[in-house]
């Protein structure tokens, strides 16, 4: 048994090709699927299953789309309500695949039907756990519903206990979720590698012998998630159709010039400093690239299912519209180029001022306001004295709740603080861009406020 791993780091998961040297089961596979057609290729090995833990909350899928094109047999719950015809599956039943044998395991928690996949092939175990059993945590159990949240946990309390049980303590273990997803719930690692042993050790689910705790803790952990998760599980119940990657023909410049004056959302992939200086007034700012969660924020923040254009080199173009169309975003227009007024000569063009922390305690006004873009719970952790919060994912429902003057804007490290200060300059407001680490705001002389208990 090889099992070859899928990164989808933009989102934070994980995806899967399992094979014995000539077929293959893909466990969990993203929407761009030609990723997992090219690792087929390249071990030289014929995709026969395609299997889902779960209806993703976080992503749409690849998995119908996978299995139709390879003539694959589709594994899903049986209990999943799905528009589609698959091999449904349940607790217990065993699949063979080639020389492998796959165990399906119901650990309901993450969603009602979750099912994790035990792989063996007589010598070696690997344990596929989607959104159950992570690396120090498990995956979150309040997207479903809020009247559901409390019975999830405690079945993720019970389903993460059956699998180790059901599994070998050197089995390793691969789950979806867990590497900067906000499917993930609790201290999740971030390790790269991890055995279901190594977890009876140290994961909080199976080290807290008291379940009470254990839910109310993780309950009370639980952070807000990106507004486009909640059609996420709609599309994958349809059975999605192929992603398509093509980069469009460039716009005109009329044209992107009467999408500005229109107010449309013109999406500037550059980076921040560069948008900063010169940008095409009324464009916002999300920087694509240097690890930037740009996917996740784009769809939190923008409202859902309007046209998009993106602006930016072709490159940054072709990727965004890829990572775009994992979470359901298709066929966004395009102008290709760097150069503001290359792109658009007859549009205005805007800059505001970006700045660090010396600047800020040396420069800010009694009347400007302070603005603090984290989410509230990094807000409560830690906060400048005399900062308003208003999470970055909140800002266009709540403009009007900013006071008038200019606002300095902050974040944790730059990158939400860009958006934010694209997006209220779009709205008329005056702002500065206070590009710095929260980390290091105390340091350079900026009031903490006291922490309240």
């Amino acid at each position: 048994m090889d099992v070859i791993v899928i990164e989808t780091p933009q989102l934070g998961d994980r995806s899967y090709l399992v094979h014995d040297g000539a077929v293959a089961l893909v466990i969990d596979p993203q929407r761009d699927t030609d990723r997992v057609d090219a690792v087929a290729r390249e071990t030289g090995v014929v995709i026969t299953h395609v299997a889902e833990t779960h209806l993703h909350n976080d992503y749409v899928t690849g998995g119908y789309e996978l299995a139709r094109a390879h003539g694959a047999q589709y594994l899903v719950n049986v209990a999943d309500p799905v528009k589609f015809d698959r091999e449904p599956v349940t607790d217990g039943q065993v699949i063979q695949v080639g020389n492998l044998s796959v165990t399906v395991v119901a650990t309901p928690g993450h969603t009602h039907t979750h099912v994790s996949y035990i792989v063996s092939d007589g010598t070696t175990e690997a344990v596929f756990s989607g959104g159950s059993l992570l690396f120090g945590s498990v995956g979150r159990t309040d997207l479903v519903a809020a009247t559901d949240t409390v019975g999830l946990t405690h079945d993720q309390y019970a389903s993460v206990r059956r699998l180790v049980h059901e599994a070998e303590h050197d089995a390793a273990l691969f789950p979806t979720h867990g590497f900067g997803s906000f499917c993930s719930s609790g201290p999740a690692t971030g390790a790269g590698s991890s055995t279901i042993g190594e977890q009876l050790t140290a994961n909080h689910a199976l080290t807290d012998a008291d379940e009470e705790h254990f839910v109310a803790d993780l309950i009370a952990n639980l952070t807000a998630y990106p507004s486009y998760y909640a059609h996420m599980a709609p599309a994958n119940t349809q059975g999605p159709g192929p992603a398509n990657l093509q980069v469009p023909e460039s716009l005109d410049a009329a044209e992107l010039a009467r999408r500005l004056a229109d107010g449309e959302w013109v999406v500037d992939l550059r980076n921040r400093v560069a948008f900063s200086s010169n940008h095409l007034q009324g464009a916002v700012s999300f920087e694509y690239g240097n690890g930037s969660n740009f996917t996740t924020y784009l769809g939190w923040v923008l409202p859902w299912n309007e046209q998009l254009t993106l602006v930016g080199a072709h490159a940054d173009v072709e990727d965004a519209i890829r990572d775009l169309s994992r979470i359901g975003i298709d066929s966004p227009d395009a102008a290709i180029g760097t150069e503001p007024h290359a792109l658009a000569p007859d549009a205005p063009v805007a800059s505001y001022p970006r700045v660090g922390w010396t600047e800020l305690l040396r420069d800010r006004a009694a009347g400007d306001v302070l603005l603090d873009t984290r989410r509230t719970d990094e807000f409560g952790d830690s906060h400048l004295l005399g900062a308003m919060n208003v999470p970055l994912h909140e800002l266009l429902s709540r403009m009007d709740d900013i006071p008038a003057g200019t606002i300095w804007v902050h974040c944790g490290s730059g990158y939400r603080a860009g958006v934010a200060a694209s997006l209220l300059q779009r709205a008329g407001r005056d702002v500065v861009h206070v590009d710095a680490s929260f980390g290091d705001a105390e340091a350079a002389g900026l009031p903490m406020a006291e922490q309240t208990v």
